[in-house]
């Protein structure tokens, strides 16, 4: 017989059950969902440490307005990530630590890349349905046609 929690869980269906929780911001959470999530930060205390650095990081790019606050915040940030201990996060640390400088430009008008890695994508998808490419200005006529 499994123990149970005071919510009725077993520690194995609370972590199975908790899982979308964790995606989330806590203001969004659900009544259920902030009891089992006590319950989850109580029996497991990584995860919340865990959890409070990914908010964090959330945060920064949530609240922060200009390139030299976010750069502060982030700094301080990634001393949050060296005290911690999580490995998870210094790859996190290393690719933003990388690529610092085109992150913070997210921050000089709020736009990202996505449209030109969506469009990326369908012409990779494009060109796998495709099954290669032989003939490159057919190629390029095609796509032309299908995605101008």
């Amino acid at each position: 017989m499994p123990q149970l929690l005071p919510n009725g869980d077993s520690p194995k269906q609370l972590l199975a059950r908790s899982r979308y929780l964790l995606f989330k911001h806590k203001d969004c959470w659900t009544d259920t969902q902030k009891q089992r999530a006590m319950l989850m930060f109580e029996h497991y205390p990584g995860i919340k440490s865990a959890y409070d650095l990914s908010m964090r990081l959330s945060n920064i790019f949530r609240h922060c307005k200009c390139k030299e606050e976010a750069f502060k915040k982030l700094a301080l940030w990634f001393n949050e990530i060296e005290e911690a201990g999580i490995e998870s996060f210094r790859t996190v640390y290393k690719s933003i630590e990388t690529h610092y400088e085109s992150i913070l430009n997210y921050f000089n008008n709020r736009s990202t890349n996505t449209s030109a890695e969506s469009f990326n994508a369908k012409i990779k998808a494009f060109r796998a349905s495709a099954r290669g490419v032989r003939d490159i200005n057919f190629f390029l006529f095609r796509l032309a046609k299908i995605y101008a």
